[in-house]
């Protein structure tokens, strides 16, 4: 059997945490150390077989009214199902894993809905497997993010705060998913970017991880002279990179992110007569910033089609702390250093995260077909997800780093050889589901005993059993925000000192008549009950430093 895990991959002031998040932060060069709209269409002029565009899945029936949250850490309170019999060398080889991450992937897919756009071989991915509709990262940064869910811990004020947060440095004592698959017998490989730094919890691989050295742009004349007009004409800008987009005729092969697809592919091909079982992460850089794909994908997409959120604009009543000014797309060439961009501008962002996104599609693709192609497939349990969300204009934001939905919402989807999707709910699981889920899941579908400091729930359940209602809620936190999602709503508390200081503000929002989050109810008289309940789970969910 095969098991498919796919992950869609500056420091603040107390006072306003989201004003200044991660100014170069999450990008891809690599160092020893760390260093200081739906309904658009779909072009008629799309490419290759792959430009079909697949239809939006079934709506998911409305979940039960929202009721009052124990003060206690329910997430690990599912209800009991029988458990999948491990499985057993005896009878057959140990599941193999292929887990691929793609690096600021948002649900901006055909299988979420989003029916324009070109992603077949994830939205054919999903319709083999599991998707899970709500599943959230634990805090909106590469680093952190990562070093989260590979370590199977919850983010605190002082654990995995920023982009540069390590595993190895912030839970050296902890056996990261990587070592613990290793310390079982399975040959470990790191392709690509999986934890934000190559030699972060190194130990951990069986071989030296590897990233390719290819620049994201194919144009360097372009490039140099982009760079050298932004700063003549903003002079005081320390940092600018080249074009937040690039679309080129180069040949594919000259992208990293196929060669991170030619090299995975490559290392099935060895590891189909290998006698141990593998456990191969495969890191996807793109949708990151900068835009650069090939022209033909971009292609795939009508510009004229193409519009800015309805609520390209900062959220009335939000509470300080909470929006932030795009630092990280601000370190690029043509992009003003603060106030909002131009609308064309900010379409063209648009076209060209699409495009990334088709890209990195068509490299999934390639690696699934050759799981296929060498008989792995049988045996080899498939994750595919995001590191976290992505703003694409939404609140008047660019990149992650927030507290909203828009942040903290990431694909995940999860294909178990053997079985298929076959259920009333088309494979769709509505329950809420965390990042940190993932490591015992994985555990559970390989047969691994589960370490005991993992802070993640099994979502094996939910994969026999779809319609399980699953967490009450999931949390997680960036800066001075600490964050809470049920099923109904979503409440975000502030706070200085990097959320340990005193309250700054909140912010609540109902999903059931609010869901792009455009209403701040958190001051209504007739929600402090809701307030309460859900602030008092927050603190008691959330660990404290010294945890």
């Amino acid at each position: 059997m095969a098991i498919l895990l796919l992950l869609a991959a500056g420091s603040l002031s107390d006072s306003n945490a989201a004003d200044a998040p991660e100014l170069f932060g999450d990008q891809h060069a690599t160092p020893a150390q760390p260093a200081a709209v739906d309904g658009q269409q779909a072009s008629s002029d799309a490419v290759s077989n792959d430009s079909a565009t697949k239809q939006g899945m079934a709506q998911t029936a409305k979940a039960p009214n929202e009721t009052p949250l124990e003060n206690t850490d329910s997430t690990c309170q599912e209800p009991e199902t029988p458990k999948p019999e491990p499985p057993s060398s005896a009878k057959q080889p140990r599941r193999n894993v292929l887990f691929i991450m793609v690096d600021d992937l948002r649900p901006q897919l055909g299988c979420f809905g989003k029916s324009f756009m070109q992603s077949p071989n994830i939205d054919e991915l999903a319709k083999r497997g599991r998707l899970f509709e709500r599943a959230y990262c634990m805090v909106p940064t590469c680093g952190a993010s990562r070093a989260s869910m590979m370590s199977g811990l919850r983010p605190h004020a002082r654990r995995f705060v920023s982009y540069t947060a390590r595993a190895d440095e912030d839970a050296p004592s902890f056996t990261t998913m990587n070592q613990h698959f290793k310390n079982n017998g399975y040959r470990t490989i790191s392709l690509g970017k999986i934890f934000h730094f190559p030699d972060d919890s190194v130990a951990g691989w069986s071989e030296k991880p590897w990233r390719p050295t290819t620049s994201n742009y194919r144009n360097k004349k372009a490039e140099k002279k982009a760079i050298a007009e932004h700063r003549k004409k903003h002079p005081k800008r320390v940092k600018v990179r080249g074009m937040p987009y690039e679309a080129s005729d180069a040949n594919e092969s000259e992208y990293r992110d196929h060669q991170v697809a030619t090299r995975a592919i490559e290392h099935l091909e060895d590891l189909q007569d290998a006698d141990s079982p593998f456990f191969l992460a495969v890191g996807f850089f793109k949708p990151h910033l900068p835009f650069c794909a090939p022209q033909k994908y971009w292609d795939l997409y009508d510009f004229d089609s193409i519009k800015v959120p309805d609520n390209y604009r900062k959220p009335p009543e939000a509470p300080k702390g909470a929006v932030h000014q795009s630092a990280e797309l601000r370190s690029y060439a043509t992009i003003p250093p603060k106030g909002s961009l131009a609308t064309y501008q900010a379409r063209k962002l648009i076209h060209g995260y699409y495009a990334c996104v088709s890209f990195i599609d068509q490299q999934i693709g390639r690696l699934t077909e050759a799981l296929e192609e060498t008989g792995l497939a049988d045996n080899t349990v498939i994750i595919l997800c995001g590191d976290h969300g992505w703003q694409l204009g939404d609140h008047g934001m660019w990149n992650k780093h927030s507290c909203f939905e828009t942040s903290m919402h990431t694909p995940l989807i999860v294909s178990v050889p053997g079985e298929n999707s076959s259920s009333p709910q088309g494979g769709r699981i509505a329950a809420l589901t965390e990042l940190i889920d993932i490591y015992p899941s994985v555990c559970e579908l390989t047969g691994l005993a589960k370490p005991t400091h993992l802070q993640g729930t099994s979502f094996v359940p939910l994969l026999n059993n779809p319609t399980l209602p699953g967490k009450t809620h999931a949390v997680g936190r960036y800066r001075s925000g600490d964050t809470i999602r049920t099923d109904q709503f979503r409440l975000s508390e502030f706070r200085a000192s990097n959320g340990v200081g005193h309250t700054l503000g909140s912010m609540l929002y109902d999903h059931r008549s609010d869901p792009d989050e455009n209403l701040n109810i958190a001051n209504r008289d007739q929600q402090q009950s809701t307030v309460e309940a859900l602030s008092e789970t927050l603190r008691t969910t959330i660990p404290k430093p010294a945890d």
